[in-house]
């Protein structure tokens, strides 16, 4: 069942639980930065961004002296948007900073573009020179394809509708990838865009009734740098929301943390072994986690972990402790999904991958929930 209803002035068709999650006072205390932006009450992050003044063109100073540059004005942006969190910072205090010739943001963009040079925007850091036409292990050059973008009514409840643009391209090899054919098979299948058209298509989708910008994949991490420009053309407020498999470099985040207003990350593997088999990503556990820190301390946060048939006790229980342990329960909001099915290489040879081909059982997502609510994670109802 689904029903109109009001927000922000334009008429949405609504799943009834993306109305109701509201009238939940620990959810919306949980997600308040990102609610107060999706009302429009609120400056998102990359508008105060925008006006933190960089004094001289980025495009003359050295990289060394760029990132100092760059992290020095991120440390004011992180002033302002705490001031902002503790309603300190609004609209009238942004309106009264002049527009600076040269922004942080555009210290951010100049930074991103060198970095394809040798790009070290995952984890992986296969120092490929995208920006003269090599192709890096996420199967892209410089260019951005976009596959689709629309409200997405799927996503968990206080995202919904969601303004999901969906990016070629991964930095993973998941063998049960369920988009496996934008993420690595047909990556260029979409349509190119620049920073400008991808700045129109968040336009759109903000006005016409999106809660928020949901850059996702594939992954959108190979796509840092258009992304990042777009956000100079974008001139209508709405929370940027980061749906990753969090495997991005120190310097990959630095760039994010000051223009992500809630953060959407996978977290599927409780070891490194399982990540390597499945996804051939090494190191996993320590770069997400790493990243989770990260990304708790800038911004709200729903992380998802799917339960994979068979992997209880190697990853579901390992994630959702750590996740216990180490983050603010009180803050975070996590989404145990129960959507696995076997998909692109384990349904093409379930032999090969046979602990992973077949849904996973009812008693296993119970015991996944049983174990979260004995760990007092908050995951229900995100859903």
């Amino acid at each position: 069942m689904r029903y109109w209803y009001d927000l922000n002035g334009a008429w949405m068709y609504y799943r009834p639980d993306a109305v109701h999650v509201w009238f939940d006072e620990d959810v919306k205390r949980r997600l308040s930065w990102y609610y107060s932006v999706m009302k429009d009450m609120k400056p998102a992050k990359f508008m105060i961004v925008k006006k933190i003044d960089a004094g001289e063109d980025p495009a003359k100073l050295d990289t060394e002296a760029l990132w100092e540059l760059h992290d020095r004005l991120s440390n004011e942006a992180k002033r302002l948007w705490r001031l902002a969190v503790n309603d300190r910072f609004g609209w009238r205090d942004l309106r009264e900073i002049p527009e600076p010739r040269f922004s942080l943001l555009d210290v951010k963009v100049e930074l991103a573009h060198r970095t394809l040079r040798a790009c070290t925007f995952c984890e992986r850091r296969c120092r490929v020179d995208r920006r003269a036409g090599k192709v890096g292990v996420c199967r892209l050059d410089w260019r951005v394809y976009v596959h689709s973008w629309f409200h997405h009514l799927g996503e968990e409840a206080p995202l919904v509708p969601s303004g999901t643009i969906f990016y070629g391209g991964c930095n993973f090899r998941c063998v049960f990838c369920q988009n496996w054919d934008i993420s690595q098979t047909n990556v260029r299948g979409g349509v190119e865009v620049d920073a400008q058209k991808l700045a129109k298509i968040q336009r759109e989708l903000r006005v016409t009734g999106a809660r928020n910008i949901n850059h996702v994949g594939g992954d959108p991490t190979p796509n840092l740098h258009v992304i990042l420009e777009s956000f100079k053309y974008l001139d209508v407020n709405v929370p940027q929301l980061w749906n990753s498999n969090m495997y991005l470099t120190l310097e990959a985040m630095k760039l994010l943390v000051d223009v992500i207003d809630i953060w959407l990350p996978d977290f599927k593997y409780g070891n490194d072994k399982c990540a390597v088999r499945l996804s051939a990503a090494p190191r996993y556990f320590e770069v997400v986690t790493r990243n989770l820190k990260i990304a708790a301390e800038n911004g709200d946060m729903i992380i998802r972990h799917l339960v994979l048939p068979g992997h209880i006790e190697c990853c579901t229980k390992p994630v959702l402790r750590w996740i216990a342990e180490n983050l603010p329960k009180d803050k975070i909001l996590v989404n145990i999904m129960d959507q696995y099915r076997p998909e692109y290489l384990v349904a093409k040879y379930p032999n090969r991958w046979l602990d992973i081909a077949r849904r996973p059982t009812k008693e296993e997502i119970e015991e996944a929930y049983e174990y979260a609510r004995k760990l007092g994670i908050r995951f229900e109802p995100v859903s």
